[in-house]
């Protein structure tokens, strides 16, 4: 399970149909997200099959960042996209579901939440945006 070319049976991304490949080098490839939030939104995974982003080896780390950096490319010829989210999950507390390891890519476009401010900071609900949380707590000072 532990090879490159490794299959865990029942893994969603070790059986993915190969038409739904969209990008890919000899270590990870490149799928649309079957649940999108935002119009473009891909996951960048590896090829073998590993838990999370913290049993990568730097050479799939390498291959990961080139096909962001393709994908971004390729998705910036949308003029709409004003900025990107990269996440990952690492672990059931975190959100993680899939246990095979992907990196979200998350086109985002001017006006698509309502206050963008402190981004990924937002997997905690509240906490995200850390500027009214100052303005709050001085206010009650």
């Amino acid at each position: 399970m532990n090879t490159i070319k490794g299959h865990v049976v029942g893994c969603t991304f070790c059986e993915i149909d190969p038409s739904r490949i969209t990008n890919q080098n000899t270590l990870a490839y490149v799928a649309p997200d079957k649940y999108p939030v935002t119009k473009g939104y891909i996951l960048i995974i590896p090829k073998r099959h590993v838990k999370d982003y913290f049993a990568l080896d730097e050479s799939e780390n390498s291959a990961i960042h080139e096909l962001i950096l393709e994908e971004k490319k390729r998705l910036s010829e949308d003029t709409s996209i004003k900025g990107y989210n990269i996440g990952v999950n690492c672990g059931e507390v975190a959100g993680q579901t899939v246990f095979h390891c992907h990196l979200h890519l998350i086109p985002r476009r001017k006006g698509d939440v309502k206050n963008p401010r402190g981004g990924v900071r937002h997997v905690i609900s509240g906490k995200g945006d850390y500027k009214m949380r100052d303005l709050l707590k001085s206010e009650r000072l």
